[in-house]
């Protein structure tokens, strides 16, 4: 590996002779070889960073899930046996492998998947529905562990990967400011704690602006939460049928949607944080995860990008090699939620939209910059780099896909047109 690598692998010790980046520091880095325990890792920030990847979960993305399983007419039981299949799933997974790979690993449902579900789920039975929900975890399984996935991501440049990656946050680093349209008390709340804390307890900065923003809502009545009882869930285990149609009209289009708009940023996000993520095991484990699940509700496990973000970054801990906790922390409050079904998601849906676009806007801040600067840091990779960053940040969704696939695949475009189809090099312009 060159000295020059500004981020070195969290499992590796830094070279002597590369000097370690300051926004990742490390605090006093483990001995070469030796794994540090994951209660000495622990830090209230890098907890903190896995509880609000979960709370943006399940006030956003979920509702999406709720909003298809009423769209294919499941009932209570159905329903709640859903939610607590692709929470357990990735909660087992974010434990799993942070454990495993020493990294943040983020895993969460196919948001694109559940979205093409609200369409298509009313047009087969539920049973149907399952055999394609296991053909698609299978088919990714397979596409993960030939490694084919890794090597296509592997031949992207990495200012296009940067630029993607804050075309995706964009929009969250604006919706601090976007709320403050609408709940200008519980925004502003946010943002003011957020900066106060990050001058004098930068370790606990976004805690502080949670804290702050409750408290504002509290204030101005804005908390909806109504909690009747707390049960546990029961799975229900569905006999899945295998149809052509439903293979066509849910697996194919869900299998597409879940690698180009999931997994392929979710791999994007850690790249660009400086880990060398495993194709093979991330992808192939999320795969096998989904399709032991399915026949409880589960539509896809796949590695996430937003919420990846908040745990990834310089927010979660300055060290990158202990940020894996957040990805253990946010895998325990998954199988913690998932445990009562849809009993504790009121809590989350309870919660003023405001100030859940304000906390993780905050929270996305340091991921957001890192994505910018990785974006411009290279001269040659500008153009393409914008063009992937304006892509993305457009989110425009085309055949189903959405922006982030679009935004790398227009970037990988612009970048070959720019550099490889050149005659002779040539000498910038001055």
């Amino acid at each position: 590996m060159s000295s020059k690598t500004p981020t070195p692998h969290p499992d590796a010790a830094p070279p002597g002779s590369a000097p370690p980046e300051p926004a990742h520091a490390a605090e006093g880095p483990p001995e070469p070889g030796t794994r540090p325990g994951l209660f000495r890792d622990a830090s209230l920030s890098a907890v903190l960073a896995g509880f609000v990847a979960v709370v943006v979960s399940y006030s956003g993305p979920l509702v999406i899930v709720l909003a298809a399983a009423s769209a294919g007419h499941l009932n209570t039981a159905q329903t709640s046996s859903w939610v607590w299949a692709i929470s357990i799933g990735s909660g087992l997974t974010c434990i799993g492998l942070s454990l495993r790979t020493k990294m943040p690993v983020i895993t969460a449902w196919s948001t694109p998947g559940a979205a093409l579900l609200v369409t298509s789920l009313g047009a087969y039975s539920y049973a149907e529905a399952i055999g394609a929900f296991i053909v698609t975890g299978l088919v990714i399984t397979l596409v993960g562990l030939t490694g084919v996935f890794g090597w296509l991501m592997r031949q992207v440049p990495t200012a296009v990967v940067s630029a993607m990656l804050a075309g995706i946050l964009f929009s969250f680093g604006t919706g601090v400011f976007t709320s403050l349209k609408t709940a200008p008390l519980i925004a502003g709340s946010v943002l003011v704690a957020y900066l106060l804390a990050k001058r004098w307890l930068p370790r606990y900065a976004v805690l502080v602006a949670l804290a702050a923003g409750v408290a504002a809502s509290a204030v101005s009545s804005r908390l909806d939460i109504h909690l009747e009882r707390i049960e546990l869930a029961k799975p229900v285990l569905t006999t899945p049928e295998f149809s052509l149609a439903s293979l066509i009209g849910i697996a194919v289009p869900m299998i597409l949607a879940t690698l180009a708009s999931q997994n392929a940023p979710g791999m994007a996000v850690l790249t660009a944080s400086g880990y060398e993520p495993k194709d093979r095991l991330l992808i192939g484990s999320t795969g096998l995860v989904s399709t032991a699940l399915a026949p409880f509700g589960s539509h896809a496990i796949n590695l996430a990008a937003i919420t990846a973000a908040i745990c990834t970054g310089p927010e979660s801990h300055r060290d990158p090699k202990r940020r894996y906790v957040a990805g253990v922390s946010c895998g325990a409050f998954y199988l913690l939620i998932g445990a009562f079904g849809s009993t504790l998601v009121v809590l989350f849906a309870g919660l003023p939209k405001e100030l859940v676009a304000a906390v993780a806007g905050v929270a996305l801040l340091g991921a957001l910059a890192g994505g910018l600067t990785g974006a411009v840091k290279e001269e040659k990779d500008r153009e393409a780099a914008l063009i992937t960053f304006l892509a993305t940040a457009s989110g425009v969704t085309l055949f189903g896909i959405g922006s982030a696939f679009w935004g790398l695949l227009f970037g990988v475009i612009a970048h070959f047109v720019l550099t490889r189809w050149r005659g002779t090099p040539t000498e910038p312009a001055k």
